[in-house]
């Protein structure tokens, strides 16, 4: 990630400073780039050394653990776990088939049964002194063992102890300014966070690295973008070019401290109805139309959700059975009692409730239908988006066909400065995954098209996000009848 700050003198001469997030080869360093808040990079430095230390308990546990004498001390408990095991099976069924011949002696009254008693009473303490021989061979071989794995835990203790130690005198090397002219760590900056610690690499990103530079030379910022450049990392959806967020795990709590003293630009408020369009409406189910940019329940901001609206409106109390994203427009489904809501839940969640959407595509897609099977997990760390991972993620199944594009939206669109190939899309998502259609339509796998004023997975057009849900279709736990709810596109 790069960035660019836009940045005025005290005579008010604009010019601009250049950031990268992270480090570049290897180094926080380079030549038209601001340095970092922080070289932990700096050869000889006190950060290098205590790493090269925790670099050297590592390869100490990697030795041990590849050492003949280890490897070859674990094979043997193995096995001599599993003689112990079968030396204890093997007794115990001569002992079941010598109980056998016994009981069977004893009906043809062919054995002496005090006789009969002696070799029952010594087979069971026999089996005693093979599970005490047994145990005595292990303890002898998990002895010799104990001694290596100590070590190794040792020193993975003591790799564990001082990273952590490391890693929070990193923090408090990080010392942040704002424009009042205030300073605190990174410690003190996470520490009302929900989370409490500062995660890895928080501070070097390029946002607060600009920013520092700035309020450290007398400069005032003006305006500040970060852009992808270059290829996208596996998984994660990242277009060359476009401009991103600040990552929210890291940054944002970092940017709410440097920020202030600044008179800075408010996301401007969208005027949402106060009112909503009611679908469908029985004794058991309400079903709306959710406009884009509002929420669907309430949420960590300060805004009416479709819930709270939708109750006002019809004066029932609602019980949610699914949601839309906040930027996503169309069908939403409330149940009015405890049963219906259960029953519902169970169809979206078990996957045979059925969902249309239609969406318009930045960018051509080659095929005109089929089915998008990528599967995803959570990217903690620039939450709330998704990513694409085969090792992590949970199965996503989503199908597509290309649509015609009405000449009128293709108008309307141009004239909102939306230029390049637009294509329309019906989605049927046949899972239900967080932002599966976002970023089935964006991820190189997948479409390689995101949907056209997506912020999160493709670029923000001023306007809203061209996705819709036209449909969804359930089964009315009451009657048992398809219900059919539709909320017609108007793109």
């Amino acid at each position: 990630m790069l960035g660019v700050l836009v940045v005025s003198d005290a005579s008010g001469e604009l010019g601009y400073l250049a950031a990268f997030s992270g480090n570049l080869a290897g180094s926080n360093i380079h030549e038209f780039f601001v340095p970092p808040v922080y070289d932990m990079l700096r050869p000889n430095g006190e950060f290098r050394s205590e790493e090269e230390a925790i670099s050297h308990l590592n390869r100490q546990v990697e030795y041990i653990k590849s050492s003949n004498d280890y490897k070859t001390l674990h094979c043997e408990l193995e096995s001599v776990r599993r003689k112990a095991d079968d030396a204890v099976a093997a007794h115990k069924e001569l002992m079941m088939r010598r109980k056998a011949e016994r009981d069977a002696a004893r009906e043809a009254c062919e054995a002496d049964e005090a006789t009969l008693i002696r070799e029952s009473q010594w087979l069971k303490a026999e089996l005693r002194r093979i599970k005490a021989r047994g145990k005595a061979a292990i303890a002898d071989v998990e002895a010799k063992v104990k001694i290596l794995d100590d070590r190794v835990e040792q020193l993975c203790e003591e790799r564990r102890r001082r990273s952590v130690a490391l890693q929070k005198w990193l923090f408090h090397k990080f010392v942040m300014l704002n424009a009042r002219g205030e300073s605190r760590t990174l410690t003190e900056i996470f520490a009302d966070t929900p989370q409490g610690l500062p995660p890895a690499g928080a501070g070097e990103c390029a946002a607060p690295k600009l920013l520092q530079y700035a309020y450290s030379h007398s400069l005032r910022p003006v305006a500040m973008a970060e852009f992808w450049y270059g290829a996208s990392p596996t998984g994660e959806i990242r277009r060359h070019g476009h401009f991103y967020e600040a990552c929210r795990s890291k940054c944002l709590p970092i940017l709410g401290f440097m920020l202030q003293g600044l008179d800075v630009e408010q996301t401007p408020d969208c005027a949402l109805p106060e009112q909503v369009r009611i679908i469908y409406e029985d004794a058991h189910i309400v079903a709306a139309d959710k406009p884009s940019g509002m929420l669907t329940v309430p949420g960590k901001i300060s805004a009416t959700s479709l819930h709270e609206l939708l109750q006002r409106q019809i004066g029932h109390e609602l019980l949610v059975v699914h949601r839309l994203d906040m930027d996503t427009s169309g069908v939403v489904i409330f149940a009015k009692d405890k049963a219906t809501h259960k029953a519902l839940q169970r169809q979206f969640a078990g996957h045979t409730a059925r969902k249309e959407y239609v969406a318009l595509l930045g960018g051509a897609v080659a095929e005109s239908s089929g089915v998008i099977d990528l599967p995803m997990c959570a990217d903690v760390e620039h939450r709330p988006q998704q990513m694409i991972s085969h090792e992590h993620g949970k199965h996503a199944l989503t199908h597509y066909a290309v649509t015609p594009l009405p000449a009128a939206v293709l108008a309307m669109l141009r004239a909102q400065g939306i230029e390049g190939d637009v294509t329309r899309v019906r989605f049927t998502p046949l899972t239900g995954r967080t932002h599966q259609l976002r970023v089935h339509a964006a991820h190189t796998c997948g479409l390689n098209a995101p949907i056209l004023g997506d912020r999160l997975y493709g670029r923000a057009t001023g306007g809203r996000l061209w996705l819709h849900a036209e449909v969804v279709e359930v089964e009315h736990p009451a009657t048992g009848a398809v219900l059919r709810l539709v909320s017609e596109c108007t793109f």
